[in-house]
């Protein structure tokens, strides 16, 4: 797989389509795909072609994480770039937005009224495709600190239903939105926090009306990384 690996780095970094990547190599774009999702591997006369064509040594296509040592920036090979054995490779999927919908900023602290939105946020493409339906929200308040800082945007998905655990927004029967951790008893709903800070749980019980499960949060981005 690590050939597949480094095709895909390739593309990434020369900013290719497979059908480019093809015409380079002199193969179909199918062969391209195949190449990367591993069903097949490049012959010799195309690993010479692609490297050529890029500047590269062979090697950085066909050793274990050898497009890693390629600078994404300058493309050139930089040696001291290399991945720690144990590191994860990141690939970018590339952008898609999400808007801040009239639920506006969730806090993640006292129950607050809804705010107006004002800007669309950016997610990773993939996380968006998994989750179609899903709006950004802005934490205000600490009491989710421990896992997700205020501040920063929280993407929810209105269709997943919240399991115990999971980091739920609901609102109460006010109209007002919040964001906690859901715990499902047999009688009761308790919202509770996961902060540095002291916090008390919310705690519902079948006589303190209606809450709402707005959806489910299933990715977060912290205020400093939002560019």
């Amino acid at each position: 797989m690590s050939i597949a690996r480094n095709i895909r780095r390739l593309r990434e970094i020369f900013d290719l389509t497979q059908a480019d990547l093809a015409e380079v190599a002199g193969v179909t774009k199918n062969a391209v795909s195949q190449w990367e999702n591993g069903r097949a591997e490049p012959r010799m006369g195309a690993i010479e072609r692609m490297a050529a064509c890029y500047g590269l040594k062979k090697s950085y296509l066909i050793e274990d994480g050898g497009m890693d040592l390629i600078d994404p920036v300058t493309k050139k090979p930089s040696e001291s770039r290399a991945l720690p054995a144990n590191a994860l490779p990141v690939y970018s999927s590339g952008e898609a937005t999400v808007p801040l919908l009239t639920l506006g900023r969730v806090h993640a602290g006292d129950l607050a009224d809804e705010e107006t939105p004002e800007v669309r946020v950016e997610v990773p493409a993939s996380v968006l495709a998994a989750h179609p339906r899903a709006f950004a929200l802005v934490v205000e308040g600490d009491c989710m600190d421990r896992v997700v800082p205020e501040g920063a945007h929280v993407l929810v998905d209105p269709g997943r239903e919240p399991s115990n655990g999971s980091i739920a927004v609901v609102e109460t029967e006010a109209y007002q939105a919040v964001m906690r951790r859901w715990y499902r008893g047999s009688s009761t709903l308790m919202l509770s926090a996961d902060s540095f800070s002291e916090h008390e749980d919310l705690i519902f019980g079948q006589d303190d009306g209606p809450v709402r499960v707005v959806g489910t949060v299933v990715w977060w981005q912290a205020p400093g990384e939002m560019g």
